[in-house]
C-alpha cells in the first residue's frame, strides 16, 4: 500500500499561470506533493499549449510535484497526437495520464507499457470490473493508478456506499487510489458550473480538514486531493498539519477539566479496546499511566450522549482514569464529562474499530 499524500488542482486554461506558480509554492511549503492539472478545455495548438503547460509544470516539477494530466480522446485529436504515442507528454514533463474515458481493456493495458513510462490513472468512479478487465489484458501493473471523478453540479456526488463499493475493486488489487476533496473557498474548476468539487456528495458542505480525514480513514483512499482552486491559506496549513495515517478528533474542553485529564486527553496515544462494545470506545492503556493520580469526581453533569468524552474518577475503582468516548446515550456518576467532538465530526466514530490508534486535539 502507497504512503498517504495530498494533491492540488490547478487549471491552465481557466487562470494566470504565476497565480498558479504561487499556489504551488504555498502548497508544497505544508507538504502537498501531487498536482492535478485539467487538459480537457484545451483549444489551442500544440506548440502554444506546450509553452503554457511546460512552463508550469517544471515548476511543478522544482517543487517536488508529481503532476497528473487529466485528458480526453478529443484533446489527442485536437492536438494530433497518439495514445500510443505519449512523447508530448513526457516533453511536458508529466508523471500521469488520467484517462478520462475508458477503451476496451486491452488499449489501456497496451498503453500502460508505454516506452515513456508515464503513469496511466483510470477512473474508479463506476462499480463495474473495468479494472480487472484491464488487468486480464497482463497490464503493466506498477503503472495502473486509480483516481475517483469531482462531481461540480450540487446533488451529483458519489453516495458513500457506492464509493466504497467502487474504491474497494481498486484497493483488492493493490492499486494506488485518489479521491478529490473541495475547499470552501476556492471557485476555479473546469467548467462553468462549479457548487464545489468533492468526490462523494456528503462531503460538499463541509470543512476540507474533515473531508481529508473521513477519505484516509475509509483506509480506501491513498491520495487526497483538493478538487477547486484555490484552497485558503488556512486550509493549506490544516491539510498539512493533519495525521494522514490515524484520526486526531476536534474536541471542546469542560470547563471543569482538571490537569490530570488534560494530560490523558492530549499527552497520549489512544487505542480502542480490540474487544469493543457498543456503549462506548475504551482507551483502557492510558489508566495504567494515571492510575496512581487522584481524580476527584466532577461537578458537571454526568448525563452523556454520543461525542462526548469521559474519564473515570476515583469512584470508578480499577477503571479510574479511564478514557471513553460515548457512542450511546447513559448516565454514570462515576465518569467526568471532559470534552466534545465536535458535531461535525461524530459520523467519523463509525472508523474508531479494534484497535484503531486515535488522537484527541483542542478546538
Amino acid at each position: 500500500m502507497a504512503k498517504r499524500t495530498l494533491g492540488v488542482s490547478v487549471y491552465p486554461d481557466h487562470s494566470e499561470v504565476e497565480v498558479d506558480k504561487e499556489y504551488l509554492a504555498k502548497a508544497a511549503l505544508q507538504g502537498f506533493s501531487r498536482v492535478f492539472m485539467s487538459m480537457l478545455e484545451v483549444s489551442d495548438g500544440q506548440e502554444k499549449v506546450m509553452a503554457k503547460y511546460h512552463d508550469l509544470i517544471s515548476y511543478a516539477k522544482m517543487l517536488g510535484y508529481t503532476v497528473t494530466l487529466d485528458v480526453a480522446p478529443d484533446i489527442f485529436d485536437q492536438l494530433g497526437i497518439s495514445y500510443y504515442d505519449l512523447s508530448f507528454f513526457k516533453q511536458l514533463e508529466a508523471d500521469t495520464i488520467r484517462l478520462d474515458t475508458g477503451f476496451d481493456g486491452k488499449t489501456e493495458a497496451m498503453i500502460s507499457y508505454n516506452p515513456e513510462r508515464l503513469n496511466i490513472e483510470l477512473n474508479m468512479s463506476n462499480d463495474v470490473d473495468y479494472l480487472n478487465n484491464i488487468l486480464s489484458f497482463s497490464a503493466n501493473r506498477p503503472f495502473i493508478w486509480g483516481c475517483h471523478n469531482f462531481y461540480p453540479q450540487r446533488g451529483t456526488g458519489l453516495p458513500l456506499d457506492f464509493f466504497n463499493s467502487c474504491s474497494k475493486r481498486f484497493r483488492e488489487q493493490n492499486i494506488e487510489t485518489a479521491a478529490f476533496v473541495t475547499s470552501q473557498t476556492g471557485k476555479l474548476g473546469p467548467w462553468d458550473i462549479n457548487d464545489g468539487l468533492p468526490t462523494l456528495e456528503m462531503h460538499r458542505d463541509l470543512p476540507v480538514i474533515i473531508q481529508a480525514k473521513h477519505l484516509f480513514a475509509t483506509g480506501l483512499i491513498d491520495c487526497v486531493i483538493i478538487g477547486n482552486a484555490y484552497a485558503s491559506d488556512e486550509e493549506l496549513e490544516e491539510l498539512g498539519r493533519m495525521d494522514r495515517y490515524q484520526l486526531a478528533f476536534n474536541v471542546k474542553l469542560s470547563s471543569d477539566i482538571d490537569e490530570v485529564e488534560r494530560e490523558i486527553l492530549f499527552d497520549d496515544q489512544h487505542v480502542r479496546r480490540g474487544d469493543i462494545t457498543d456503549l462506548v470506545i475504551r482507551s483502557t492503556e492510558v489508566r495504567q499511566k494515571y492510575g496512581p493520580s487522584d481524580n476527584p469526581q466532577s461537578s458537571g453533569v454526568h448525563d452523556f450522549r454520543r461525542g462526548d468524552i469521559v474519564i473515570g474518577n476515583d469512584e470508578f475503582g480499577k477503571y479510574k482514569n479511564e478514557l471513553q468516548i460515548v457512542l450511546e446515550p447513559h448516565s454514570d456518576p462515576r465518569k467526568n464529562l471532559v470534552a466534545k467532538i465536535s458535531e461535525k465530526e461524530l459520523f467519523l466514530l463509525d472508523y474508531v474499530t479494534p484497535w484503531a490508534k486515535f488522537k484527541l486535539e483542542a478546538i
